[in-house]
């Protein structure tokens, strides 16, 4: 099948809308249920070249969940400890394989975003991946295959109108892109750049050299994260996921501030009092991620009033105070950050390391880079410049 008809384009006025190979060759996507939208294939053809990306540079099963083009979170498949497991919903005996925890971290690394999610998988979906999925809020799916159990409880959500899209995971596409705006087509070659240690991170710029395997695959997907983050970007990581994604700001300091927020609140859901939260039976995900973030932030009274908080919970929790959160805070570390594009202040180092941030990959190149190589070594942080710019528009 060489095109698809789409339901309408951006937005619903905008007729008529599909999608289609200009070179008159069949579509690398199939179809297998629901009728997805536009923005639906923008999320999913960006998310998949993402999560294809990370299994290549790091060897592991990945996932993506993705929001009007840009990712809310990306992990790879690695083990969850018990502490994971309760922040991200996800009951003791539930079996995960190496795929879904994948999916869970990338879900779980900023749940009120990841509502509504396009999801990305690098491997076949299995069943145990699938299960989790089916209880999420989510708009659809794009997977190299489905194994069949997988593929059928997939299809049985939204009462049967879930949008699940298969790739073909041999199709490679044209060397040279075209878009147009208004008229006016615009034409580049494709960016192709290999992400991964051995091409970026070796310009170490600091008096501090040291970093572990593991901390440069954490910088590596901090990095392909932001090659498929609408620009500007900076993206924080942890333990093998992004924990911060920071998107689409004019400002750079506001894009690792806004980053920065996200990860503080990633690891606030690990608070022992947030983790002892006891909500009432039945609660839908949705509501009680709500309630968690109304309950970890300033705003904490609107969810705590008389009246309003047994709607939420059996038992009234006690205040997270200011002061607790700050120390609380104060104990993530070994966070890694990178940057689509260099940090012109030290204001970025200094917001950076106030969530935790250890290790730092960005472009270099501007004027006041020695200004905040100065502001990484007064904190001990390692820096690399990797001489390469990543916007994504």
């Amino acid at each position: 099948m060489n095109e698809l008809a789409l339901k309408y384009g951006c937005n619903p006025n905008q007729k008529p809308s599909r999608i289609y190979m200009e070179d008159g060759s069949d579509l690398p996507v199939t179809v297998l249920n629901g009728k997805p939208g536009y923005i639906n294939f923008l999320d999913a053809l960006n998310s998949i070249q993402l999560v294809k990306e990370l299994k290549a540079a790091c060897g592991l099963p990945a996932a993506a969940s993705f929001k009007h083009v840009s990712p809310a979170g990306a992990a790879l498949g690695l083990p969850l400890t018990d502490v994971e497991r309760r922040m991200y919903h996800i009951a003791p005996d539930f079996e995960l394989s190496p795929l879904a925890c994948a999916y869970a971290r990338a879900r779980g690394a900023d749940r009120m975003s990841s509502f509504g999610d396009w999801i990305a998988l690098s491997d076949v979906c299995d069943v145990p991946t699938a299960k989790l999925i089916q209880h999420e809020v989510s708009d659809g799916i794009i997977a190299p295959g489905y194994e069949p159990e997988a593929l059928a409880i997939l299809s049985g959500k939204k009462k049967g109108n879930y949008n699940v899209v298969a790739i073909d995971p041999a199709y490679k596409p044209a060397p040279i892109e075209h878009k147009q705006v208004y008229g006016i087509t615009f034409e580049q070659g494709r960016n192709e750049l290999e992400i991964n240690a051995d091409t970026m991170l070796t310009n170490w710029v600091t008096e501090n050299k040291t970093v572990t395997e593991e901390q440069k695959r954490d910088l590596i997907i901090a990095l392909i994260t932001l090659k498929y983050t609408q620009s500007n970007s900076v993206c924080y990581t942890a333990g093998g996921q992004t924990i911060g994604v920071g998107a689409g700001q004019q400002s750079r300091i506001h894009c690792t501030r806004l980053a920065g927020n996200k990860a503080d609140n990633w690891w606030m859901r690990q608070h022992p009092k947030v983790l002892g939260l006891q909500f009432v039976d039945g609660i839908r995900r949705p509501n009680r991620d709500n309630a968690i973030d109304v309950y970890t932030s300033d705003e904490y009274e609107d969810i705590l009033a008389e009246g309003v908080w047994q709607e939420t919970f059996k038992v009234k929790p006690e205040v997270l105070t200011r002061e607790e959160k700050k120390e609380w805070v104060a104990k993530l570390d070994n966070v890694a950050v990178g940057s689509d594009a260099f940090f012109p202040f030290g204001d970025n180092v200094e917001r950076a390391f106030k969530s935790g941030v250890k290790y730092i990959a960005e472009p270099g190149g501007s004027i006041r880079d020695d200004n905040v190589i100065e502001a990484c070594n007064h904190h001990g942080i390692t820096m690399c410049f990797t001489g390469i710019r990543l916007f994504h528009h």
